[in-house]
Parts: structure tokens; sequence; C-alpha cells
């Protein structure tokens, strides 16, 4: 994977309906080339299947996947604001909890398996602010 498939990754995210024109508009290819990227990403069980969420789906819960707790210190210039907006584009997240100690918030998600975990810690840092990250999985309730 390089930096074109994590932006694809993260379009299609947002909107798993994008053309192939728009998606390779977005990330920088001709819709051919788009395309044969997703094809890809599917062959190599990177997309694993694509999905709806309506107003009535349940969000992200325990015991529906890996349950993980992120401890965030924010990147120098990241306002609790700016973290605190951006994390509604995360529906993993269950709860955010701002801290005291040496990191500045505590995040409970919910994620699919640890290639999801990676994606979602990478999109912390790129997108949210996160400048340091540490990782605790839930072993049982």
């Amino acid at each position: 994977m390089d930096s074109i498939d994590d932006a694809i990754l993260r379009e299609l995210t947002a909107d798993a309906r994008l053309s192939y024109s728009d998606l390779g508009a977005r990330v920088g290819l001709s819709p051919n080339a788009a395309a044969n990227r997703v094809r890809r990403l599917v062959e190599d069980g990177t997309i694993r299947g694509f999905t709806i969420v309506t107003a009535s789906s349940p969000p992200a819960r325990p015991g529906t996947g890996l349950e993980v707790f992120v401890e965030v210190r924010l990147a120098d210039g990241t306002t609790n604001e700016s973290f605190t907006a951006a994390l509604r584009g995360f529906p993993q997240v269950l709860d955010a909890v701002h801290v005291t100690g040496s990191y500045d918030y505590l995040l409970h998600a919910v994620v699919a398996d640890p290639a999801a975990l990676d994606l979602f810690v990478r999109r912390l840092k790129r997108e949210a602010g996160a400048g340091q990250t540490f990782t605790r999985l839930a072993l049982r309730a």
C-alpha cells in the first residue's frame, strides 16, 4: 500500500458510491487507474466489501470487533476543539475523554481487525492532529 491507496481508502470510506471518475480526480489518477487500484485492493483483501450506513444503523459497539483504547497526545498546533471536531468523522470512536497525564485524550473505539486498527491510528495522525498514540487492546469486558 502506498499514499495513493491510503487516499483511495479514505475517499471510499467517506463515500463508497464514488464513481471511478470522481475517485480518480480526488486522488490524482485517471478513472481506469482508479478502478484498477480499487480492484487490486479488493483482490488482496484490503477492501472486504462495500456497505451503507443509515441513520438507524447502530453505532459500532463492544463485542462486534476489536475493542481498543487509544491514548492520544495532540500534535503541536492541534487544538482540543479541532481534534474533537475531527473525531466526528471517526465512527469507530465510542467515547473520547480529555484526561490528565502525559497524553491528552483517551479514546475508546471498536475496529474490525488489526488492519483496520492500523488505518484508524494512521487517520488519527493524518486527519485529526494526533501527534503520538499508545494503543491497548481489550482482552475481555
